[in-house]
């Protein structure tokens, strides 16, 4: 199968499994507490997209809640955890289609 071919469930399962690492790798850097919080919580959600096994109408809501958390702060007053949420919410959004 070429990189063009692939199944699209896996190109879903890569995408939110991004999400989650990208999410994950604010977990350690000096972010402000409110964004703090919102991190937190998408991380949360994008972990349970991750492991898998949810219908898709489950994944597109929580793709949507993850969008709306990210959405509550503008930036995390670090550089490289934004490079990392904008990565995020391209990622959720993706997943929200």
């Amino acid at each position: 199968m070429g990189a063009f071919d692939a199944d699209p469930e896996d190109d879903d399962f890569d995408a939110a499994a991004a999400l989650h690492r990208h999410l994950e790798a604010t977990e350690e850097r000096p972010v402000a507490r409110e964004a703090g919080w919102h991190l937190g919580e998408a991380q949360a959600l994008a972990g349970q997209i991750a492991a898998g096994g949810l219908e898709p109408g489950v994944v597109r809501d929580r793709a949507e809640t993850i969008l709306d958390l990210l959405g509550e702060f503008e930036t995390t007053g670090d550089p490289e955890a934004d490079d990392h949420v904008e990565a995020a919410r391209e990622l959720a959004s993706r997943l929200a289609r």
